[in-house]
């Protein structure tokens, strides 16, 4: 059987993207007031449906929550056998549903009415026993599925998803949603390490390589290569960091001389050492590692030198 498998891909996708591209002729009072509606509102979110939709609803879900707007995921099926009672008096309810007039949908819908909660339909088929039943109407009308037998969910779907991001973004526009408090909710990952993981968490504080600016060679030597941190601050009689040796700074001695004798930490310094405060997230230490060239920084602590903190400290927790 010859099948031309770039094609179809071409054509599903474009196929899903038509109907991504009709979703934008929905958004209508109905969908504006089902924000207002969760974002004033005092309970949760419980985000229903079956079958392709219920996994869709688990997304819908995962996001809410990820983006500060509490929700639950409620398989339709589940809740007529028990599940009704995650539903409190002020939670919301999102159903999901291409038909909307399952049998499973026929049954869950008097029960949530009965309840007296709010029911909102994300329905293809406006036309539906979900979608006359409920307070407000989530248009996700699709043409067809990308299916070439137009039975599999594939565009109906990926529409449901849309339209559940496009709640959880306006959502979280509402909530001023910060960077911060998606570190909050994500603190596993390089995504959440990123936010919020310091500098004063990564680096060691045990075996700080320093030496005096008078200090002969020899010990210098020593020092930076029995730390193993590529580098060792210069410190004055008041331990004020005054400048930075770094193997690099070794080598180049060596290139110019043989004779070390009389050579001292002052002789070789650099003199403009980059630092970074301790309270400084991670990610902005790495960025100054790349934007310097350089594999490592002094760490300081209100101005005083505390350590060192090397690229590999950083690749090490995955942040980057």
């Amino acid at each position: 059987m010859n099948v031309d498998i770039k094609s179809i891909a071409v054509q599903t996708i474009r196929t899903e993207a038509a109907a991504i591209e009709k979703l934008t002729g929905f958004i209508d009072d109905d969908f504006a007031k089902t924000v207002s509606l969760i974002y004033n509102g005092k309970g949760r979110v419980i985000v229903s449906g079956i079958g392709k939709s219920a996994i869709i609803a688990n997304k819908i879900v995962a996001t809410f929550n990820s983006t500060g707007t509490p929700a639950i995921f409620m398989h339709a099926a589940d809740a007529i056998h028990g599940d009704l009672g995650i539903i409190q008096p002020d939670d919301v309810i999102i159903c999901l549903s291409k038909s909307g007039s399952t049998p499973e949908i026929k049954v869950l819908v008097p029960l949530i009415k009965n309840l007296g909660n709010t029911l909102i339909a994300l329905v293809s088929s406006t036309d539906s026993y979900l979608a006359q039943k409920a307070d407000y109407v989530l248009k996700a009308t699709v043409d067809k599925e990308a299916c070439p037998n137009n039975l599999a969910p594939t565009s109906s779907t990926t529409a449901q998803l849309v339209i559940g991001d496009a709640l959880a973004v306006c959502l979280l526009k509402l909530r001023g949603f910060t960077p911060e408090d998606f570190a909050k909710v994500h603190p596993g990952g390089a995504l959440g390490k990123k936010l919020y993981m310091t500098v004063g968490d990564i680096f060691s504080t045990v075996n700080v390589p320093k030496v005096k600016a008078t200090d002969e060679i020899r010990p210098v030597i020593l020092e930076i290569s029995s730390k193993r941190l590529g580098a060792a601050a210069v410190l004055d009689d008041q331990d004020n960091v005054i400048g930075i040796i770094t193997d690099g700074d070794l080598r180049r001695m060596l290139q110019k001389s043989y004779n070390f004798d009389g050579l001292v930490a002052r002789d070789i310094m650099s003199t403009s050492p980059k630092t970074v405060e301790r309270d400084e997230l991670a990610i902005r230490a790495f960025n100054l590692m790349e934007q310097f060239k350089i594999t490592q920084l002094l760490v300081l602590n209100k101005g005083k030198y505390e350590g060192v903190i090397h690229i590999h400290d950083i690749l090490r927790e995955g942040i980057v």
